[in-house]
């Protein structure tokens, strides 16, 4: 991840969304800063991507006051419960197991996941039995990996902190395959950086695993922060706002069936 990965470790300064405060009402979101198109820091320390355009569209919705706090991948989960931030907006997946730990607003997108090989594979296809023995690169603590780890129990999967260490791992042809959300792998492969791959294929996702879509993670017991937050995505979608965001970075409409 290098230059970029430094940044997202070293930054305990926030981001400051400005906005019209709910009686000076503030609210700290987690959020990873390296996960593109969804969320990404730049190389001048700067948040982008749709999670963080969609988070400055909640908070303005809420009419509060919103920081953006880069936390790790690994780290999130254990972050928000220990207050680290209130809510984590991080493409984070709505899953049973995580459900145990947090609780969701409801979904804010629904993507579904992908393979990814270099453009001279001879990997034929994206079942269980294509994909054994392959070398298979997925981000820990995510959907993906535990998809991999279910679902394609016979590939070799390696276990990568960030997206980005995978990617150069798949550049340099150290793995064979690559496992993640279907809108980051195109979303790479169509820059300079992913010009060594291609999209295998989408694989049908398992609710259990993959969950209903990425929500907004709050504490246990913040029913009323959670409350907010499905609320403001309601409201963003009828009023224009999720479109225009959405349009930004896709030509479909990433809230998914």
């Amino acid at each position: 991840m290098g230059f970029i990965k430094s940044i997202a470790v070293a930054a305990t300064a926030v981001f400051m969304i400005a906005g019209a405060a709910n009686a000076g009402e503030k609210i700290k979101i987690g959020t990873e800063g390296a996960y593109p198109p969804f969320n990404n820091l730049t190389a001048d320390g700067k948040l982008v991507g749709f999670d963080v355009d969609i988070a400055k569209a909640l908070c303005a919705e809420m009419k509060v006051e919103c920081e953006f706090v880069v936390q790790d991948w690994d780290g999130m989960i254990p972050a928000l419960i220990n207050s680290k931030f209130d809510a984590v907006i991080a493409s984070m997946s709505i899953t049973e197991d995580r459900l145990k730990k947090v609780d969701f607003s409801g979904k804010y997108y629904n993507t579904p996941p992908a393979i990814a090989v270099a453009k001279d594979s001879k990997i034929a296809g994206v079942s269980a039995d294509d994909l054994k023995g392959v070398a298979l690169g997925a981000q820990s603590s995510t959907t993906h990996s535990n998809y991999a780890e279910a679902l394609l129990s016979g590939s070799d999967l390696k276990l990568y902190p960030s997206a980005d260490e995978y990617k150069l791992d798949i550049t340099s042809g150290r793995i064979d395959a690559v496992i993640d959300d279907v809108v980051v792998l195109s979303d790479w492969i169509a820059s300079e950086d992913g010009a060594c791959c291609k999209i295998l294929g989408t694989l049908v996702p398992d609710d259990k695993i993959n969950g209903i879509g990425a929500g907004i993670a709050v504490r246990k017991g913040e029913t009323e922060l959670r409350d907010r937050f499905t609320a403001a995505i309601a409201a963003i979608r009828a009023n224009g706002k999720y479109k225009e965001i959405n349009d930004k970075y896709f030509a479909f409409d990433v809230y998914g069936g």
